[in-house]
């Protein structure tokens, strides 16, 4: 476990390099921020999107939450945190692009898959949040119903994924703008356990690898064969 006199030291170093060798960048920001990217990423520890995509402070806008899952607009009076965020980004910064962020061994989607909550408190509060992607575990269990539970896991983060991708074209906002060609909609998944980043393509209605070094990933039964990682991928970016 990381000590509080470690997190200080870090704290230490963060102000040693922004604000005595290289003030530059703070002294803009605090002028205000202009990121170009909303990214919606997951609470897991593991999966850090500054640090995986070597972004520097102001680059990123960043809403995290269990299984990086986005509500639909509009629903009663909950999830107004990650709603208000969205709709901030989307208004008052104008991103020009919204990354869904997902990954593997997705505790909130394992949560999701199982339906069993140690606890009646944490069932009615973490219960409530991943039924945002119930839709994504019907869908795996009616199109995997005899496969292993860890690949019917793997698929449904992906799935989720989707699933908070339709959510934000229930924003109005959001809708308006990518109408008019000023805004995109990605959904990304990361492989902790080999590096790999996979990204969704709407025309394929399939994940496809974005990195193309090392083996590819092994496929999960029920999901679709890509036969060429190199041609395929390249069409999204």
């Amino acid at each position: 476990m990381h000590d509080i006199q470690r997190l200080l030291g870090g704290f230490k170093g963060f102000r040693r390099r922004y604000y005595q060798e290289d003030p530059s960048l703070y002294r803009g920001l605090c002028e205000g921020q202009r990121p170009a990217t909303l990214l919606i990423a997951c609470c897991d520890s593991r999966v850090d999107p500054a640090l995986m995509l070597g972004c520097e402070p102001g680059e990123l806008f960043v809403v995290r939450n269990v299984a990086n899952l986005v509500p639909p607009y509009g629903r009663g009076d909950s999830h107004q945190g990650v709603l208000a965020a969205i709709q901030f980004a989307v208004e008052q910064l104008a991103v020009e692009r919204i990354i869904v962020l997902g990954h593997s061994q997705c505790g909130g989607i394992r949560a999701l898959m199982e339906q069993s909550f140690s606890t009646r408190a944490e069932a009615g509060v973490v219960g409530r949040w991943v039924s945002v992607a119930e839709a994504a575990r019907r869908e795996v269990m009616d199109r995997m119903p005899g496969a292993a539970f860890e690949l019917r896991c793997r698929a449904c983060e992906k799935a989720a994924i989707r699933v908070s991708l339709r959510n934000l074209e229930s924003f109005s906002c959001v809708r308006e703008r990518q109408e008019r060609g000023t805004l995109s909609l990605h959904g990304w998944h990361f492989d902790m356990a080999c590096g790999e980043l996979e990204v969704y393509s709407p025309q394929a209605d399939t994940f496809l690898p974005l990195c193309l070094s090392g083996p590819a990933p092994v496929p999960v039964r029920g999901e679709r064969h890509v036969p060429s990682r190199e041609s395929l991928a390249l069409q999204l970016y």
